[in-house]
């Protein structure tokens, strides 16, 4: 007895810019209600994966089958996949000159053809959701960031999606709204949403995570479990990134792959002999 179809198939995807080869084969299948989480340096090939997901970076090479329907194929009907997809950015890319409602109910009207009536009910409901239903009149300019992020997940929610691809969505928001956008994805985890995020938030993959893929110069290094990959990463490069990343205040030592703590006096020392002036006559 077959089990259910994976969601996302990607197959030797290679992406280039130029002569700059982004992605260099990548291997990887989502299943329904799982929520992939995908860490790793800046330029390691994350984004471009998420966006070749989607197609809105056509791949080089390889195949991406999307909801069972490969849509790297030319005759492929990607508008009718992507109904069916929410994906959300570092930006908002709310409509400035629209209510938070009429954000809401745009798509839904003009792409599930939905009444306004019905698209409102829709809208107001994906607000209480998220936390917002008591701004549905507001503009976005007189939101938070927070709050717009909160705004544009509810907006894909209305379309009824399938999958959610999240990139980087937190990263252009102040650290004390960072929390709200969290709590209302995890909520979404649990509620056995299917998603792949790309993120820098390590207690976001550790606690919602499914799967963590940690990928570096456009391959996948390894993947696993979060215990696994964040807790006890098999290969050195994903042991130094974390380290990196859960550890900030460490200085690395590259020749020897080993860390040192800073010390506050060396560290002074070193500044004040670099920026040494010799008092003016």
């Amino acid at each position: 007895m077959n089990g259910p179809a994976a969601i996302v198939r990607v197959t030797g995807l290679r992406k280039s810019f130029g002569a700059n080869e982004v992605l260099k084969g990548i291997d990887l299948s989502i299943m329904p209600g799982e929520v992939v989480c995908v860490i790793g340096p800046s330029g390691s090939g994350k984004s471009t994966l998420l966006r070749c997901v989607n197609l809105l970076e056509k791949p080089s090479a390889g195949r991406v089958e999307l909801l069972g329907v490969d849509i790297t194929d030319p005759d492929a009907d990607i508008d009718k996949v992507r109904a069916h997809v929410g994906m959300l950015f570092q930006s908002f890319n709310l409509f400035p000159h629209k209510t938070v409602l009429g954000n809401l109910t745009l798509a839904q009207v003009k792409v599930l053809g939905r009444t306004m009536a019905e698209a409102e009910e829709v809208a107001m409901r994906n607000l209480s959701h998220v936390g917002l239903a008591d701004r549905a009149n507001a503009y976005p300019a007189q939101l938070s960031g927070g709050q717009q992020q909160r705004v544009a997940i509810a907006r894909s929610l209305a379309m009824d999606p399938r999958l959610m691809l999240f990139d980087e969505p937190t990263s252009a928001l102040d650290p004390e709204l960072v929390g709200d956008v969290l709590a209302v994805m995890r909520d979404l985890a649990d509620a056995g949403m299917t998603m792949m995020v790309v993120t820098h938030e390590m207690a976001f993959a550790r606690e919602v995570g499914d799967r963590v893929i940690f990928m570096d110069d456009g391959v996948i290094v390894e993947q696993g479990t979060p215990a696994q990959v964040i807790g006890s990463p098999s290969t050195e490069r994903a042991r130094l990134f974390l380290h990196r990343v859960l550890h900030p205040i460490d200085i690395a030592d590259s020749e020897l792959g080993e860390t040192e703590p800073i010390d506050p006096v060396l560290d002074r020392q070193e500044w004040d002999a670099l920026h040494h002036e010799e008092p003016a006559d």
